[in-house]
Order: structure tokens, then sequence, then C-alpha cells
């Protein structure tokens, strides 16, 4: 079976490059999408995908923690970056005012300066948010229309909130998270509503590794890698009340539909 795990931190120097590919692509995930978090690391993404064209896309864009830094000049490098044939998003932007590591007013104008990028080059959205959902709402909808379309990246809320976010026309990003019924049952609840064509499936790797994953230290470090998405496909299967085939070839076209690509084929996976 096929797979496109749709966010992964491979510029974190936790993940092992080579050999976590590999992993990945024995699994069944043949495409993965490289997070740009940073100037530095979206030019890192893009330079990986760049390398391995078949396998791997990059976003770009600038977290909501590192909005102090953005500048004038920041939007001019993702633009340039955004050039690239391996870019399919502009991201990861939105906002994260649980610790508030950039000013609420920074993190404001970073993500409305790489809405208005992504409206200008027609790339979809790939988004970050942590308690800011009133704010992240106001300023998605102000765009909307403009808006190729875009997901919530590593999506954690209710059912009220993925309702609002389907409204906005947007994709929902499934995690790992969706495998812990302690933390993550306000998102196990939401999921059972979501509907087949609005699902994406990503492991955010390496952070938020599976609960009830077998612990393989030896092999992984303790880090969740895109070898795993599979088992987080079978968890949201089963709170869909979906079979796991029709389960991929959803995922797989609503990837193709938001981002476009040309060369993943859903008949693949068939």
């Amino acid at each position: 079976m096929s797979w496109c795990d749709i966010g992964v931190n491979f510029t974190d120097k936790r993940l092992n490059f080579e050999t976590v590919l590999e992993r990945a692509l024995a699994a069944g995930v043949s495409h993965l999408i490289i997070t740009g978090t940073s100037e530095d690391k979206s030019q890192q993404a893009v330079d990986l995908a760049k390398q391995h064209p078949d396998h791997l896309s990059a976003t770009v864009g600038v977290h909501p923690h590192d909005a102090n830094q953005f500048t004038d000049q920041t939007i001019d490098k993702l633009r340039t970056l955004a050039q690239s044939t391996s870019v399919v998003a502009i991201g990861e932007c939105g906002l994260d005012f649980n610790r508030n590591f950039s000013t609420p007013e920074n993190q404001r104008f970073a993500f409305e300066q790489q809405l208005k990028l992504a409206c200008e080059l027609e790339l979809p959205v790939f988004l970050h948010e942590r308690d800011a959902f009133e704010a992240q709402i106001e300023l998605l909808a102000k765009y909307r229309h403009h808006l190729k379309g875009g997901v919530v990246h590593c999506f954690t809320g209710n059912t009220e909130q993925m309702n609002r976010y389907l409204d906005l026309d947007l994709y929902i990003g499934v995690t790992g998270w969706v495998c812990d019924p302690k933390r993550g049952q306000s998102l196990r609840d939401a999921v059972a509503s979501l509907p087949l064509e609005r699902v994406l499936l990503e492991t955010d790797a390496p952070y938020l590794r599976p609960k009830g994953l077998a612990n393989n230290r030896k092999l992984d470090k303790g880090n969740n890698e895109p070898a795993y998405l599979p088992y987080i496909a079978a968890e949201v299967a089963s709170l869909m009340t979906t079979d796991i085939n029709s389960l991929q070839l959803a995922s797989l076209a609503n990837t193709q539909a938001l981002f476009g690509f040309t060369h993943i084929n859903v008949n693949d996976a068939k």
C-alpha cells in the first residue's frame, strides 16, 4: 500500500535522513512532504526535496515561534524558494499563543504576510495553530476566497473547531495524537465525523510518536517516523468506521487535490 506523509520535520537532527527515508519507503510511505519552519529550515527542506524528487516535496514558511525574526527580506526569501518545483505549500505558518515565543503582534504580521504570499503564488497554506483559534479563523476568513486552499497541520481540536475549518474548505491533517485516548479524546471524537474527502495523514516526525506503538529504541531512538504512518492510518480508519483501503485512496486523492501532485498515482494504491 502506498501512503503520503504530509508533515515530516526532516530538518530536525534527531532524524537520520537516509535511514529514516529507507524505512519509510519499506513501509509503503512513498512520498513525504518536508516542513519548512524558518528561512534556514525552508532552504534545507527545498535542498533535500531536490535531491529526491520522486519521494520528497517541501513547504516553505516561518513558524509563529520565529515570527519575531520575520522581515521584508524574509518574505522575499520565501518567494524565491517557492519558485522551486519541489515546493507545494506556504508554511508552516499560523498563530501560537500558548507560549508566545514571538509576540502576538509579530505573529499576526508574519502570518498575514504568508497568507498574502500564498494568494500571490496560488499555493495552499500549511497551517499551525495553538490557543489562537478565533484569531486564526478571522485571518483565514479574510483571505479564504483568494487562497488556493490549505491544511490544518496537526489538528488537535474538537468537533466544533474542525467544522469551522471545514466551512473554510480546508483539509484536516491528522497525526498520531489521535492514538492517545486520554489527551486526544476530543480529536478522536472529531475524526469520527470527518469527511473522507477532507482527511490528510501525517506523522509530524520526530514529534508525536503514537501511543500504543511498540517500543523499539534501538531502531528509532524513541522518535516518531514516517514509517509509522500506516499505524496512525489504521486508528483513523477505525474511528471513521471505514476500511483502510478507502482511507488510503481518499488521503492520496486529497493530497493530489490540495498540493497539485502529478507524480503520485492513486491507481498505484489499488
